[in-house]
């Protein structure tokens, strides 16, 4: 393959980009900068890096050297393509026993899956209101059709947002994505790539693929498989009007089949004391599936007939059974279920839900799981619980009602309280070598997990109720606890990534910032933080702003250490722009800032882990002013050894790895592999340790790349 075609260039770009989502690929949109001349800014957006293709492969044609350095990107690039060697498919929730009846909906649903395909998608829209059973309807049928998709069933819930919210079209992609097995880092920036990368993974399988929860036929567009194996069931509770698809809808069950799920689910005798109240009953459920469910949870536990409770009128259709069995629930287990809704959390912990409502978290966790049995809860997975639309409303509406606005509100600051000492917990252990602002980690003690790694899964499986918390805190008013949710963050953003999803807190908790504490060093470090996650999604633009406003925060407040810190960042907005030059100065006009510091001011302590940093990202600036202008590599190398060797002797593992990993690139472009892998193999072993992920692919990437490729000239 000719390394200096066009073709072979917009591919490897291409490639480059379609793994900006992940280290491999942000690592990689720095390296390919060094290749171009030096007026060659990058672009804002991955698909504005195809178009410099022309350029660069005319610099390739011209020097032999581009040209080596260009074909050892591709490889790597190639290597970092985001995607699964097997397909791993998420799941369906199981079906349930107590199904009956749809035999016509099934029929319907099996006559589509074995049409002989002449071109047209194999789709199907089920469709029914909320409770119907469209979603039982769907897995029932998968469950029995397993045949005839041997690759598997993927379920996607496209409501699957804080609170059951609806995804948009960008997050259901990056839903679907990881439901196929894709890692969360891996999942390419933008819509059009992760579509690609959606219809790569399912050409040629044999799949069922079941879309619940549909919000429009916009939202399932980009999910809509065209390949010949794949049946896509589109579940919502509405004809989505523009979809393209076998349209069947799911009615109420019938009378007869409604006695028939209520007798399965609660047994004869339940069922027979009821009596003459039965037809109140069934008429109240209304024909839906999950009504009859719940009234026969609350039956089977001793509660009486729901029918029989005397509710006002009910604005909500489903309000009025809800009532009824919110009625029959000891006053324990009804604080727990209206004030565990007050906020749409991704999920529902025994931890927050005791702060709310007043008890200790062992009490708490054994009446989430009695209201699972009860139905008023889901329980998608151990120790995490979900309210079904309709039921946090419900619930929400219940909570105003019987606890008035002050008592929701306090209810809301204990559970954000609770978020808080959680958050600050496992940031200390997480990265307990960084500098801290909040009066919370004042009051908290480190040893709380076992080593980093263990606090930073801490952290990442909160990390959607900890976004949802500064949110809360925001709306609530409580800026000063959103400031300090959002700095607990920090080790999340720095080690894991996930910066499209944290973005939202971000925002909130810089803009809360300048509302309760404007010009302070906390004003400072949120709107640095916030222009970090900006740099990483391409949005150099907003993150150079940010860092302009985390400066002049810093300076109002007369804080040396986070103007270094705020200029630090100017310059990494300047190296990801790929303007080299400009980058290396403002890391010496931090490193001139941070020099006058003295002792008794703040951060005297942390100088030489300040410089340490800024030699890092000035080994990074010099290497690609070398590259680009053809000069010497051995001052990027000296800078990045004189950090290696500060962040091993303090034993900070985690900078230590990200600084040979820097080395490791500059050898690789240097034709240098024998002296790059033992620093690949000492950075992975570190940042395994450390639960970094992200940074792992991208090492494991760059070490298969030296041992295939074959050996590239040296300068």
């Amino acid at each position: 393959m000719d390394p200096i075609s066009l073709g072979v260039v917009t591919a490897t770009l291409a490639a480059v980009g379609s793994g900006m989502a992940n280290e491999a690929g942000k690592q990689l949109y720095t390296l390919v900068g060094g290749l171009f001349g030096a007026g060659t800014r990058a672009p804002d957006r991955t698909a504005g890096l195809t178009a410099l293709a022309p350029e660069l492969a005319e610099a390739a044609r011209r020097d032999p050297v581009v040209a080596a350095r260009l074909a050892g990107l591709g490889r790597l690039a190639e290597l970092s393509l985001p995607g699964p060697a097997t397909l791993t498919v998420a799941q369906p929730p199981p079906p349930v026993r107590t199904f009956v009846d749809r035999q016509e909906p099934l029929r319907r649903l099996r006559r589509e899956a074995a049409r002989r395909h002449d071109g047209r998608p194999r789709r199907v829209l089920l469709h029914g209101p909320e409770g119907v059973g469209t979603t039982g309807l769907a897995v029932q049928f998968g469950a029995g059709e397993e045949h005839r998709f041997p690759d598997g069933r993927l379920y996607v819930d496209l409501a699957s947002g804080p609170g059951g919210a609806p995804l948009d079209a960008e997050a259901a992609l990056r839903t679907a994505l990881t439901g196929l097995g894709v890692a969360d880092p891996d999942v390419p920036p933008g819509p059009r790539e992760r579509a690609a990368l959606f219809a790569r993974l399912l050409a040629g399988r044999r799949l069922l693929v079941i879309l619940d929860h549909a919000h429009s036929a916009a939202q399932v567009g980009p999910l809509l498989a065209a390949s010949p194996g794949v049946l896509t069931l589109v579940v919502a509770h509405r004809r989505l009007t523009g979809l393209d698809a076998e349209t069947v809808e799911v009615a109420p069950l019938t009378r007869r089949h409604a006695r028939e799920l209520l007798t399965r689910a609660a047994g004869k005798e339940a069922v027979d004391r009821l009596g003459p109240a039965l037809p109140a009953t069934l008429s109240r459920c209304a024909g839906s599936p999950y009504a009859l469910w719940a009234t026969a949870a609350h039956l089977a536990d001793g509660g009486r007939d729901p029918a029989r409770t005397p509710v006002p009128a009910a604005p909500h259709p489903d309000d009025a059974l809800l009532d009824g069995l919110y009625d029959g629930l000891e006053p324990d287990l009804a604080r727990v279920y209206r004030r565990g809704a007050l906020w749409p959390w991704h999920a529902v912990t025994a931890g927050p839900v005791a702060a709310a409502a007043g008890l200790d978290e062992t009490t708490a966790a054994a009446l989430l799981d009695r209201l699972v049995e009860r139905r008023l809860l889901d329980q998608p997975e151990a120790g995490r619980y979900r309210y079904r639309p309709s039921v946090r409303r419900h619930a929400e509406r219940t909570a105003g009602r019987e606890d008035g606005v002050a008592g929701c509100a306090r209810a809301v600051e204990r559970t954000l309280q609770w978020y808080l000492r959680f958050a600050v917990a496992a940031d200390l252990d997480a990265l307990p070598q960084r500098w801290h602002l909040g009066a919370a980690y004042a009051r908290a003690t480190p040893g709380t997990y076992p080593d980093p790694g263990a606090a930073l899964a801490a952290l990442l499986a909160e990390r959607g109720n900890l976004v949802q918390a500064v949110l809360a805190a925001r709306e609530y008013g409580f800026g000063d606890m959103a400031c300090s949710l959002a700095e607990a963050l920090w080790t999340v953003q720095l080690k894991a990534g996930h910066h499209e999803e944290l973005l939202p807190a971000l925002r909130a908790a810089a803009q809360a910032a300048d509302t309760v504490c404007p010009g302070t060093r906390m004003a400072g470090r949120l709107h640095t933080y916030l222009a970090s996650a900006l740099i990483e999604t391409l949005a150099f633009d907003e993150a150079e702003r940010e860092a302009a406003a985390a400066l002049e925060a810093e300076r109002r407040a007369g804080h040396l250490r986070g103007q270094a810190t705020a200029v630090e960042t100017l310059g990494r907005v300047r190296l990801a722009r790929w303007a080299f030059r400009e980058a290396d100065e403002l890391f010496v006009e931090a490193g001139r800032i941070a020099d006058r510091i003295g002792p008794g001011d703040d951060g005297f302590a942390d100088l030489p882990r300040v410089r340490a940093l800024l030699e890092r990202f000035r080994g990074r600036a010099q290497r690609g002013i070398a590259l680009r202008e053809n000069l010497p590599l051995d001052e990027a190398e000296g800078r990045l050894r004189e950090a290696m060797r500060f962040f091993d002797a303090t034993g900070e593992a985690y900078n230590g790895a990200r600084a040979r990993t820097d080395l490791a690139e500059l050898y690789v472009l240097s034709g240098r592999r024998e002296a790059a892998l033992p620093l690949i193999d000492r950075a992975l072993e570190a940042l395994t340790r450390e639960n970094a992920h992200q940074h792992v692919a991208y090492l494991r990437a760059l070490r298969d790349g030296q041992a295939s490729g074959p050996p590239e000239p040296r300068d």
